[in-house]
């Protein structure tokens, strides 16, 4: 069976017409993504999105890498996930962590949790343990792949589906730019996509572990990452080229 017909069949599961047109369309996507960009990967968070996408690629048989970045401070329900999705697809993420000796120095010289004591020494963290290593991972491609959306907060308001990626000289697609929350759930829910139980827990966005918290009612979706920072700081260096609205006069 070939990759448009999976995600044709996919696209026939018991969804409203609107949303099952939207998956089809999203696996029609990856799949000219792939045709365009063969080495092409997605950057697995592993977060609801990412899982969504994660199955979109492995169940629809499309040609696309998929990588994650292991800190070396998940929260141990993140990390079962790779367990959970080699077990239902046959195949998992490739894996990418920090150079220890990297961490060690950091460590060393500033503590274990030097990221509550200022942005700058938070920032140096993220360097380490996810900068770098996503350097490694995309090192060599011409394309890669999220699963930001704009809905996620005011530093991807303006998040277009593609674009090219200056921070680390490549090109750039999300795919799910334009979804809201609910139409994630929704597919997740409707197909039986696996999915991080932190989420069922208050955990909209979840990074490292001692830098996310669950959210409180009416709070914005990453308000639990760097709870500690203003909101105009809550990126980590992954997406370092995101833009704020422009605000009108």
């Amino acid at each position: 069976m070939s990759p448009v017909s999976t995600i044709e069949e996919n696209a026939a599961v018991d969804l409203p017409a609107s949303l099952a047109d939207k998956w089809q369309a999203l696996g029609l996507r990856l799949a000219a993504i792939a045709r365009r960009y063969p080495d092409a990967a997605l950057a697995s968070s592993l977060a609801a999105e990412d899982m969504l996408l994660t199955h979109a690629i492995l169940d629809g048989g499309i040609a696309l890498g998929i990588f994650t970045l292991d800190t070396g401070r998940l929260h141990a329900e993140t990390l079962a996930l790779l367990d959970v999705i080699e077990a239902r697809y046959g195949r998992g993420p490739e894996i990418y962590r920090p150079h220890a000796a990297a961490v060690q120095a950091h460590v060393d010289a500033h503590g274990a949790f030097a990221f509550y004591e200022s942005v700058d020494l938070r920032k140096a963290c993220c360097e380490i343990r996810k900068v770098e290593p996503l350097r490694r991972a995309l090192a060599g491609r011409k394309a890669w792949i999220t699963g930001q959306r704009r809905a996620q907060s005011t530093t991807r308001a303006e998040l277009p589906e593609e674009e090219q990626d200056t921070t680390f000289g490549l090109y750039k697609f999300n795919p799910l730019a334009d979804w809201s929350e609910a139409e994630v759930w929704a597919v997740i829910r409707a197909l039986g996509i696996p999915y991080n139980p932190l989420h069922d827990q208050g955990y909209p966005s979840i990074g490292c572990e001692p830098c996310t918290r669950a959210i409180r009612p009416g709070e914005d979706v990453r308000a639990g990452r760097w709870w500690w920072e203003s909101s105009d700081s809550k990126e980590c260096g992954l997406h370092a080229g995101n833009r704020f609205p422009i605000k009108q006069a």
